[in-house]
């Protein structure tokens, strides 16, 4: 049965510590519905486009906004496919963990990898291989020279190896694991094994999110440690590698600390960067209560809210600077929606107003 093995180092606990500290601000921020949408939209579009891009995918982030709207992009098909895809395999991750919520039965099969790597192939790998584990050695290759930089199990070791990693996913031992580790690990075995003729990176990555998402660690969907990854790929790449590379006599006395030490530095920074971003705009428990879960503010008073939390007043002055490209008389009737609402106050005279919260 697959064991990992590996060491809770300082680095870890710290890391943990503050994806910890960030989860608890991010859960308990008082956001109206409009800026969770809003983060939701941004980390699905995050998500797509770094999870694809580490892959060799050439589309703009702006690129992939576009295809994610339905507009027409001059691109190689197989780009868009791999973007539409990927946005299938999203919306399949969340329909998982609906269901697994709603009947509250936590059973992680190996069909359920199959159909991720299935839908993360439609259109691009022919049939007989979407969906299906690898029937062939492969190798790894370094993309500037040509060197073999790494050579995964034999084809006919993988059935049975992704299957321990499902055994061990259900197991009691990994229900006390923590999530962030549970999930570094899933993602390293898979890559290690490397089931598929393509897609692997994608798939480990949507698996181990799966598993977060099914142990209730989804923190409202705003995240994405694709980018991350993204930033530095060379690291991403080296530091998987290097642990698959140990020489050990068994592929178990594989050491993951490196890996997992990796790994939760990136979800750290990930949620420390939208912990930020929410604190910047979330509004106090006082005004959510006022404002309803039926009141939708649009994005030029969620622009407004945002400046006043930053900078506690604001004033004609401020116009130009926060929307240039918008009229004084349109500003204002912001102001006086969100005045109405009781969200902030007016001091002083029309051309002399200073505007602040409530």
């Amino acid at each position: 049965m697959f064991v990992p093995k590996y060491s809770i180092t300082n680095k870890i606990l710290k890391d943990i510590g503050i994806v910890e500290a960030a989860k608890e601000v991010i859960i308990h921020a008082p956001l109206v519905p409009a800026w969770e949408a809003k983060f939701r939209k941004e980390a699905i579009e995050r998500t797509i486009h770094h999870g694809t891009h580490l892959e060799g995918n050439a589309l703009s982030e702006e690129e992939v906004q576009d295809v994610l709207a339905g507009t027409e992009v001059v691109a190689r098909d197989r780009d868009v496919q791999e973007v539409i895809n990927y946005r299938n395999v999203l919306r399949f991750v969340e329909s998982i963990q609906v269901q697994i919520g709603s009947i509250g039965i936590y059973n992680f099969t190996l069909e359920t990898i199959l159909e991720i790597h299935k839908l993360t192939t439609e259109k691009i790998l022919p049939e007989q291989s979407s969906g299906k584990f690898r029937i062939r050695q492969v190798v790894i290759k370094n993309s500037q020279t040509g060197q073999i930089s790494y050579t995964p199990p034999p084809a006919v070791e993988v059935p049975y190896l992704i299957e321990d990693l499902v055994n061990w996913i259900n197991s009691d031992e990994a229900k006390q694991v923590h999530p962030i580790l549970k999930a570094g690990i899933i993602h390293y075995e898979i890559a290690r094994v490397h089931p598929f003729v393509d897609g692997n990176g994608r798939i480990a990555r949507a698996v181990a999110t799966l598993v977060m998402f099914l142990d209730g660690y989804d923190i409202k969907k705003f995240f994405s440690f694709e980018e991350y990854f993204d930033e530095n790929p060379m690291k991403y790449y080296l530091t998987l590698q290097a642990v698959s590379n140990q020489l050990v006599l068994d592929t178990h006395e594989r050491d993951l600390t490196p890996w997992l030490e990796y790994f939760t530095e990136g979800v750290a920074i990930e949620l420390n960067r939208v912990k930020e971003k929410v604190q910047r705009i979330s509004v106090d428990a006082r005004i959510k209560d006022k404002l309803g879960e039926q009141v939708i503010l649009n994005e030029r008073q969620m622009i407004i809210m945002e400046y006043l939390h930053r900078h506690k007043s604001m004033q004609n002055k401020d116009f130009r600077k926060i929307f240039p490209d918008f009229s004084d008389d349109t500003v204002l009737r912001e102001l006086q929606f969100l005045r109405k609402k009781g969200l902030i106050k007016k001091i002083g005279g029309t051309k002399k107003a200073t505007y602040l919260l409530r």
